[in-house]
Order: structure tokens, then sequence, then C-alpha cells
């Protein structure tokens, strides 16, 4: 048997407070896959730069740790093999010194080579880097033609209105595309060998431009897509309208690492940017600086060395005084915590302006938060939701430490600039394209990646959130906000189904969106006798297992379908139990299996097992958010508590 609730409660913030950083954030890694670092050591090769050899270790040393049970590296922590990460991890390593007799990269090259297609059909992507190495032929890579940036802007397929993260990729991509590598590879003619079965000269790279191994498919490229595809290979481009495609690409690029503190909008980009600052001029100004952007995105632990995805501070941060604010017990425990997690949100809101948003194709920052710490200026509708959430949750904070009404101000104006026609919320900017844009999906890996829809939990959060502010500060209560609100809230009941269950595009899967769906909906007046709340929460109860918990499993996240998981989860029992609490309250059956699952899987320091993958993006790239199996069971039992304790007065 475990702790008593209440005692767990006690144990979990305790837990949570022991987290916190000097500085006042909390963060937990976001863990994605190796491809990011293993794109970090062939762009320090590309652009000359040699990696420390400390650094190089503590790379080499996550690298071969970080494989999937089949000994090659997959697109996320639980899948198995890609080609793709493969086959960069392997010549990322043979570029640290490891010899290829080494048994890591001889069982990886045995897989590669048994792949249907091999290394020629790796995706375009990985197509890609290989080519900029001489590893792979041009003839043989899609192109991504700058030119496009030189289209009128009002066309529904003009670049700008891209999904924020693809525009920026393609940016790169188009200043990189046919270039061959400044200084030629020492190991360029044994790695060839290595990743090909058949001999370089023989091998058909033009034949495989369309060709992607099946174990790497997520998305295939439409008829009409790969039409365009030939096409643009079987017709070069005017040398004089390439260097105008060249010169607008560039300084885009340019402009958006200035833009963004030289960290870029994620790694994937920077790393490519600095390749494309690199094959500009070797001594371009924005090089160096850009270079040492990327370590931004370093984590550095005994697990070695990688560079994550994304940095989640500010995401995390909000969530966890959310957790610490929720019951007396945990207010009291974080009493000296939650003053300095305060700060820190305050200070990392966006409080100056890009200096020309519309030139860089950007929407307006003011007022937003960060994913992470903001240093990358790159805010997102739902990351500022939860902090001013958060915020708010502490709204006995003295007046000299307090937030100014003007910023909340200017968060709400943030945030309703990413609300679409359709009620619901985008994340970075409001929806720019129309949906048939996704057919032009080039990237074959992932889905749902060419334009910025609404999102069920954008939506949820940004909900929760302006009405959380309209009660906290009534001056505020605009006629654009209730009506932001209320139609919010009517695309959020028009996602549900049938059967209860509303789609996820962030979490896996379905209770992940009940959680932001419950939420949402609550701090909107929605009453708990509401039928679409009643409905989730038969939805949930229907998906409790036997043993008291809630899991899904990954698949469900990738094929948009509910997928129970073989075990019950921590966060995912967390995320049931704060979305029935709202619904039917402590005293429920349901709710109290759920809560003794909680208590009698806690560790004995207050926490829980991280368990299984917990995030998505894209549809097919799982995420680990480390630090989700701290706070939302924390978070769960702390509900639990205060609504029990109500209840008994």
């Amino acid at each position: 048997m475990g702790r008593a609730p209440g005692d767990a409660l006690t144990a979990a913030a305790a837990h949570l407070v022991r987290l916190q950083s000097p500085r006042g954030d909390w963060e937990g890694e976001m863990v994605w896959c190796p491809m990011i670092t293993a794109q970090y050591v062939l762009t320090q090769r590309l652009v000359g730069r040699d990696i420390p050899a400390d650094r190089a270790r503590g790379i080499q040393h996550y690298l071969l740790t970080a494989r999937a049970a089949d000994g090659a590296w997959g697109l996320h922590p639980e899948a198995s093999g890609s080609v793709f990460v493969t086959a960069l991890a392997y010549v990322a390593l043979r570029l640290l010194g490891l010899d290829r007799d080494e048994p890591a990269l001889e069982t990886a090259r045995q897989w590669l080579h048994a792949q249907p297609g091999g290394v020629p059909a790796i995706p375009t992507w990985g197509k890609f880097w290989l080519a900029l190495l001489d590893l792979y032929d041009w003839r043989g890579v899609n192109p991504t033609p700058p030119e496009l940036f030189l289209l009128p802007r009002w066309l529904p397929f003009h670049p700008s209105r891209w999904y924020c993260h693809t525009r920026a990729i393609y940016v790169a991509l188009a200043c990189l595309h046919g270039r061959a590598p400044a200084t030629p590879l020492d190991l360029r003619d044994e790695l060839r060998q290595e990743l090909y079965e058949t001999p370089w000269s023989a091998l058909d790279f033009a034949g495989h431009a369309g060709v992607v191994s099946p174990v790497d498919v997520h998305a295939a490229p439409g008829r009409l897509l790969r039409a365009l595809q030939a096409l643009l290979r079987r017709c070069p481009t005017p040398a004089g309208l390439r260097r105008r495609g060249l010169v607008e690409c560039r300084r885009r690029l340019a402009e958006e690492q200035r833009a963004s503190a030289y960290q870029a909008l994620s790694p994937v980009s920077g790393l490519l940017a600095c390749v494309a600052l690199h094959a500009a001029d070797p001594a371009h100004p924005d090089l160096a600086p850009s270079l040492d952007g990327v370590e931004a995105w370093r984590w550095e632990d005994s697990d070695g060395i990688r560079y994550a995805g994304a940095r989640s501070n500010a995401w995390d941060t909000a969530f966890t005084i959310r957790a610490l604010t929720t019951a007396a017990v945990t207010r009291a425990a974080a009493a000296g915590a939650l003053p300095r997690g305060y700060a820190f949100l305050r200070d990392t809101q966006m409080q100056t302006e890009l200096t020309d948003p519309r030139a860089q194709d950007r929407d307006a920052i003011l007022g937003g938060w960060c994913f992470s710490d903001g240093a990358h200026r790159w805010p997102v509708s739902d990351c500022a939701a939860e902090a001013v959430s958060a915020l708010l949750a502490l709204d006995d904070t003295p007046a000299p430490d307090r937030i100014a009404r003007e910023r909340l101000q200017q968060a709400a104006t943030f945030i309703l600039a990413r609300q679409n026609p359709d009620g619901g919320f985008s994340t970075y900017e409001r929806q720019r394209a129309p949906a048939w844009l996704d057919r032009f999906n080039a990237s074959e890996m992932f889905g749902r990646c060419m334009i910025d829809p609404s999102y069920v939990e954008c939506t949820a959060s940004a909900v929760g959130a302006l009405s959380r502010l309209t009660h906290a500060e009534p001056s505020l209560a605009t006629p654009a906000i209730a009506a932001a609100i209320a139609s919010g809230a009517a695309y959020l009941r028009r996602s549900q189904r049938p059967d209860g269950s509303v789609p996820a595009a962030w979490g896996i899967n379905v209770t992940y969106a009940l959680f932001h769906f419950t939420e949402g909906l609550r701090a909107a007046g929605v009453p708990a006798t509401d039928h679409a709340l009643t409905r989730a929460a038969a939805w949930l109860i229907g998906a409790q297992r036997a043993d008291g918990g809630w899991g899904e499993h990954w698949t469900g996240a990738r094929d948009g379908r509910y997928v129970e998981h073989p075990a019950s989860q921590p966060v995912m029992t967390a995320w049931a139990l704060l979305a029935l609490l709202e619904i039917v309250g402590p005293r429920a059956g349901a709710v109290a299996r759920g809560v003794r699952w909680l208590c009698d899987r806690q560790r004995e320091d207050g926490g829980w097992d991280p368990g299984a993958v917990n995030g998505v993006f894209f549809g097919s790239a799982m995420l680990h958010y480390r630090l989700y199996a701290a706070y939302f069971p924390t978070w769960a039992l702390a509900r639990f508590v205060a609504l029990a304790a109500a209840q008994s007065m």
C-alpha cells in the first residue's frame, strides 16, 4: 500500500520544490530523437569548426546509448529503426572518430543494408544532408527552389503562408540545394563504401529521387506533388531567377537569425541556417553567433550530451505553479519556491516587439510567452495562455512584484491574435493557408506540417486563460474577449466525437485532449452537468483500466484513434483524474481508484517513474516530457485533496 492521498501530496510537492532551478524555473528534458545531435556533428564538420573533445565524448556516449532495440536509431524514444536517423547517426559517429568495426556501427550498417531500398531510399531530408557531405548525388534529391519566395504573397501557397517551422527549414534548404561541401570529407570514400552495398559509380541516384524507405514514410507524397517534383528536377531554373531567389532567401535567413538572438526557431532550422550562412560566406558576420546560439538547445547529464528539439522552461513552470497552488498543503510546501517561479514567468513575457514583423512574415509577438525562456522570441498561444493562468493562480502576489495590468492586457491581445475564423486557436500564428496545402507536404516522415490550423489543446488553454483573466480583472472583460471565449468554446464542442472523445495533436492522446477540453470549458463557466462534459466523463470512465489507472499507446496518436497502453501510466492517469474531478468530483468511484493507483505507484522521493512517451508533433514524432510525471500527478492529487476538503466542510 502506498501513502494516503494527503501524505502522497505532501511528498510530491516537496519533490517538485527540489526540482526548481536557481533562477526560479522548472524544466524537464523534452526527449525526441538523436537526429538533431547527429546533425549538430555534421554541421560542425561542414563549417570547419572542431567540436571540443569533452563535448565530442559526451555526444558519442549519448548516440551509442540512444539506439533502439534493433540496433538502429529511431525517430522517437519508443520507435524501431529509421533509415533517416540511423544513416545520420552512423555518419556522425564516424566523424567523431569511431572505427567502422565498432560493434554498434557494424550492427547499424547491417541494419541499413537490410532495409528495403537501403540508404538510397533515405527520405528526402536525409538525402539532402548526405548530399551536403558529398555522400549522395544531388540528382537524387528533390529540389527546394528559392524562387518560390519571389511569387506574389497573395498566392495561397506562398511560403510565407506555411507553418513557421516548415518555412524556416525550407528557407535554409533553398539556400543550400546543389551545394558541394567547401572542404571534401576525409572519410568520404570510406563512408560511400560503408553506406551503400552497390559501388558509388553504379548507384542510380536519379532513380531514387522519389523513393522512400517504407520504415520512414508517414505521409507519402501524392500524385500531384510527385509530378511537380519531377518537373522541377527536369526543368532547370534560369540563372538570373535563381540568383534573385537566393538573395531573398539569404536575406530572410539572416534576419531570422538576428531576430531570434541567433537561436533560431528551433535547432533543426538553426543548424541548417549555420550551414547556409557558411555556404554564402565562410566569414559571414552572423555565422559565429549562430553557431554559438545552437548551444542554447544543448542538454547534458549522465546520459551524455545531446541537442533537444525544444526547451520547455515556461511550459513546465506554468504547469508546476498550477499544481503547487491548487491545495493549501502544496502552497505551504512551496511558499519559498512559488514567488521565484512567478518572477521567472513574469520576466519571460515578450515585452518588446520585433523590429519589423511584416517584413519577416511574422505576427506581432508583444505580450506572448515562448515554450522556453523566451530568448528566441517565438511565442505560442497556449504557452502564453498557460503562463497567464499560472500567474493568476498567484493573485496574492504583493503589488511591487505583481505583473502589471497593462501586460496582462498585452497577453490577451497576443492570444486573441491567434484565433481563427472557426473559433479555434493556432500555435504561433493565425492560420494563413487553406487546408488543401497539406497535399503538398514534401516531408514524407511527418504529417500536418504545412499549415497552422486550430487545435483543441491551444483552444482550450486560450479559452481557459481568457476566462480566468476576465474574472480576475473585470476591467479587461471586453466584448472581443467575451466573443472569443464563446466561439472558442463552440469550437471545442464541435471537436468532440459522438463517443465523447476528443482528438489531440500535441499529446498522447485522447486523455490529454480531454484534460484540456474539460479545463477550458469549466473555466468558461460550462457546468459539470453539461452534456459535452458528461460524455467526456463517460468516455474516461470507460477507458479506465482494471488496476485503476489510465494509459494510451503512442500508436493511437500516430493513427488518430484510441489505443490502450499495456500498462497504466502516471501522466495519463493524472490527466484523466484532473478532468474527472472537474466533472464528477472527488467521491466518484473511478476517481478514488485512480487516486489510489497514483498513491500506490509513488516513489519514496515523492516522484513517479516517467513512464511511456506522452507528447507528439506532426503525427509521427513522439516526445517524452520528462517533468510531466512530476507535476501532473501532483496537480491531480492536489485537486482531489482540495475538493475533498471543500466537500467535507
